[in-house]
Formats: structure tokens, sequence, C-alpha cells
């Protein structure tokens, strides 16, 4: 098997599925019972939220654990009654959450980069939040978290001066960037972020929601009262344990795996480039996470591109998960101003642990033999 689909889903990794076995059995105990042997479970809990919160230049108390992602934003949403700004390339999650208000999308320009410009001028007064997702989910594209928020800063300012209350706060989802950036909410600048154990080989069903001092949230999910109120339900104590060990992992090799991941697209692009039609590499070259390899050969049929490098056993997917199951035009690509034709030809290629260089290698040619039989078919 090659698996070139790592910003769909990473496998548990060893070291994370160990650090979570004796949570299914030995430590099953509920954190919130009174005897020692739970307490002792709820110590280790909040050791592993601190953790997690630490890795992203938090503390525990500041963060609701989730089920993941997609929660997490859904809860953030809930500090605002009003209106919001989204990126229009933004995740499923964000785009529908947004729904539920009034909101406006921010443009972006060909690369999935940020139109500052048109932030500032849809920034009104009655904005309560913008969000913009760290990446990108289809792309890579990463956008300036610290750059917006200081357009945010200034629009509080103004808004103190001239007496108007209305608040104002910046969310990012930070789900696909967390093992390829080095994540410190005080630098990003940010009031509210997501972040997911799914996308960094820890478990599935578990993320967290960072939320700075004075925001107010609503809960979503009513209950026994855990997580500050916020988020009632058993605390998932294995999932979290997994994320606390996953996201110290991703900590450590960092710069590792950016290099590692840049000799990866570095040799997939080299590769590729004499196939039978020229690809367009989708994203922006200096800003991009360097495990995403997005790219577009028109006229062909990505869908069946995808099908026949299935039957040997090479795994990639057309864009977002969620989006391409549905057979979905991809919003992204349409925002960055792709034909129809060119969105039908694109490929998300993002590469992770399970990589070799040798796998690119031969996932290169027969993603090059695909295209040619593709094109001897439509003659």
């Amino acid at each position: 098997m090659i698996y070139l689909d790592h910003a769909s889903a990473t496998p548990v990794s060893k070291k994370v599925l160990d650090s979570m076995l004796p949570f299914f059995s030995d430590e099953f105990f509920n954190p919130s019972a009174p005897y020692i042997s739970a307490k002792k479970v709820q110590g280790l809990y909040e050791e592993a939220k601190s953790k997690i919160a630490h890795a992203i230049g938090a503390k525990s108390p500041d963060l609701v654990i989730t089920s993941g992602a997609t929660e997490a934003t859904n809860l953030a949403f809930t500090a605002v009654s009003k209106k919001v700004l989204v990126l229009e390339t933004e995740h499923q999650s964000v785009l529908e959450t947004a729904k539920n208000y009034d909101f406006e999308t921010i443009k972006v320009d060909h690369t999935g980069l940020i139109d500052l410009d048109d932030l500032r001028k849809k920034l009104d007064e009655n904005v309560e939040l913008v969000s913009v997702s760290l990446a990108n989910n289809e792309i890579g594209t990463i956008q300036p978290i610290a750059e917006i928020s200081e357009i945010i800063r200034a629009e509080r300012q103004n808004r103190l001066k001239n007496g108007i209350k209305t608040p104002l706060y910046l969310h990012s989802d930070a789900s696909q960037a967390l093992n390829l950036i080095d994540i410190n909410v005080a630098r990003l600048g940010v009031d509210l972020l997501t972040i997911n154990s799914a996308k960094i080989y820890g478990p599935k069903g578990v993320g967290a929601l960072y939320v700075a001092h004075g925001v107010k949230l609503k809960p979503i999910v009513y209950g026994g009262g855990q997580e500050n109120g916020l988020r009632s339900g058993t605390e998932n104590v294995p999932a979290v344990i997994g994320f606390a060990t996953a996201i110290e992992e991703a900590k450590k090799h960092l710069n590792g795996n950016k290099k590692l991941y840049t000799e990866f697209s570095n040799l997939f692009q080299k590769e590729i480039k004499d196939a039978e039609i020229e690809p367009i590499f989708l994203g922006n070259k200096k800003h991009r996470l360097m495990n995403f390899c997005s790219v577009s050969f028109p006229g062909i049929d990505a869908e069946r591109l995808i099908y026949k490098l299935e039957d040997k056993e090479i795994y990639l997917s057309t864009g977002a998960a969620c989006a391409a199951s549905k057979g979905k035009k991809s919003h992204v690509l349409k925002a960055i101003g792709l034909s129809d034709e060119e969105i039908a030809g694109s490929l998300r290629i993002s590469f992770g642990a399970l990589n070799s260089k040798e796998d690119i290698k031969i996932a290169v040619k027969e993603i090059k033999q695909a295209i040619k039989e593709e094109i001897e078919r439509q003659k």
C-alpha cells in the first residue's frame, strides 16, 4: 500500500496506542467518581490536558476537550449572536456553522491566500467573529493569522474609541497544521483555536478548543458539567491521553517533518513534470504546508484516476474527504479561480509517516501511466 492521503486521516502511532491501552482496561475508572482509583485517573487526565495546552502555548483551563475539530468549531461560534466573517476556502464545518448567522465570506487570491483588503472592507461594526484557518485542508496554503490579528486589534480599538460595545473575536482552525507549524496562541493573537488529534497520528474522535480569557461561550452539550460546563459527558480518558502523546511527538519532530516532507514534495514535483499533461501545482509556493502537493491535470477525470490507482493499492483523494465522498465540486478550487476542467482534474496528495522516497517514485510512475491510459481512452 502507498498511502498519500495523510490530510484525510493518519494512523495511530505505536507510541500513542501504547499510552492509551491501560485506560481501556486497567485504568478504566470514571474521573468524576469519588474513590482513589478514579481520582488518580482524573489527575492523569488533567496532566494530559495540560500537555496539549502547553504544546500551543496555553494552560489547561484554557482548553475545552471536544469530540473533534467539527464540534470545537461549532462551540467557538457560540461566542457570537449576529454577524460573522469566514474565509471562502474554509472547511465545511466552518462554512456550515456560519450559515446559522448573518455571514459574509472573505476573498482569497489564486494561491488561496486571504485578501486582507477585502477583510478590512467587510469588517464593519456589526461583525463579532472572524474565522480563518491556519492552513487550508485542500491546498495547504498557510494564512497570515498574526497579521489578521493586528487588523482585528485595530478594529477593536476603533470601536472602543467610538463607544461601540460589540465584541470581536478571531477564530482559527489549526487542525491540519499541528505537526508542521510551531503553534503559539499568543504569537498568533487568536481568541479561539480549533485543534484535532486525528491529523497528527493520534486517535480519531477527540479535539480541543482553545478559549482566551474573557471569551464567553454557550454549551452545545448539556449534562454533568464537565469541561467547566461547556462540554458535559464522561471524559474520554484514553483519547485525551493519546492526543497528549501525539501532540508532544508532533512538537518534538516538527523540524524533521518539515525537512522530510519538503524533500518528498520536491521529488514528487520533479518526477511528475514530464507527465502526458503538464501539471498545474496548486496553493502558495512560499506559504504552504510542506506535506501538501495538490495538483491539477486539466482534461483528466481525477475520480477515474483515483479508482485506477486504488487497484494498484495507491490511495489519494480529489480534495477534502467529506466533500469528495459526496461527489461535490471543491469550493476551495473554485474560490482560487480554477476552471471546471481544472477542478475535475485535481488531486490532493499529502505525505506523511507512512511514506518513503521510493513510494513517491512508484506512485508518480503509476499516476503518469494512469493519465496516459485515460488520454488513450478519450481518443
